[in-house]
């Protein structure tokens, strides 16, 4: 199944409404969201807004204290596990693979929600498996140890994993986190091409400011649990927001050849020259 035909029918919905979502205390305060299918949502904002804890209520790891998240118009948190699995697939941050795990024998764990004890490993299971690990260019490392395996390489292992789950929706937190900024780039432009040209679903935490800005089609700034601005770049990625929402004095400026915006912070000598 190729990843540009695996769906025909419309592209699967998630959306919030009035979600609150929390452990002894709600940290998500009346979130309503509605996810851009085929393309890449990035949820920024300070530590501790609430952020990754939104992001497991989406996967279905963390129940909604009120509200619902609604999965192709369905509560997700009253749908099969197996079900959603089959529509969602999340990454979470700094995951952790069992010693002695070969690449490719987690690449095939993006297969599980697919097996039963009726269907067991088929042709389409390893076709699923060697299309993930071409597209996440890891193909050459299918017998080597996740172990043995710089930081980038591990992420990108763990990338095809989600990949050969064949979901529509991606969610991935801080996937970039202790990598290289040249590593960083390279994963999210493997993530761009995955939303833009083959129309699946992204949703990304990410804490690097330029890049959440030169790499989302919709940008969603969170604030003390509730979402402060949402929309594209050029809408909220300015130097008030960016004030508001992390306490940042900064200049936003537009790269001349690529138009990305920029982010660049304010010193206080540079603060005082400018006054």
């Amino acid at each position: 199944m190729s990843l540009t035909n695996q769906q025909t029918a419309l592209p699967i919905s998630l959306t919030t409404h009035d979600l609150v979502v929390g452990y002894s205390m709600p940290v998500v305060k009346g979130v309503d969201l509605t996810i851009q299918p085929g393309k890449i949502s990035i949820l920024i904002g300070s530590n501790g807004c609430g952020k990754s804890t939104l992001l497991k209520c989406l996967a279905r790891v963390l129940p909604p204290i009120s509200g619902q998240v609604l999965l192709n118009g369905k509560a997700i948190h009253q749908q099969p596990a197996k079900k959603v699995a089959k529509m969602m697939a999340l990454l979470p941050q700094g995951p952790i693979a069992p010693e002695g795990l070969s690449v490719k024998e987690l690449v095939s764990q993006g297969r599980c929600p697919h097996q039963s004890f009726l269907k067991q490993w088929s042709k389409e299971d390893e076709q699923a498996v060697e299309q993930a690990m071409q597209q996440a260019n890891v193909e050459m490392l299918a017998d080597r140890s996740i172990a043995d395996l710089s930081g980038g390489q591990r992420q990108r292992c763990w990338i095809a994993m989600v990949l050969a789950q064949q979901t529509d929706i991606i969610l991935l937190d801080e996937p970039t986190t202790y990598l290289d900024l040249k590593v960083q780039v390279d994963l999210l432009n493997l993530l761009s091409d995955l939303a833009h040209q083959h129309q699946r679903t992204l949703v990304i935490v990410l804490h690097e400011l330029n890049l959440a800005a030169t790499y989302a089609d919709h940008l969603i700034m969170m604030k003390e649990g509730k979402v402060y601005a949402q929309g594209t770049p050029d809408q909220v990625f300015n130097a008030d927001n960016l004030q508001a929402v992390f306490g940042l004095t900064a200049k936003v400026m537009k790269d001349p050849d690529s138009d990305a915006l920029l982010c660049i912070p304010m010193t206080q000598q540079s603060s005082q020259v400018a006054s």
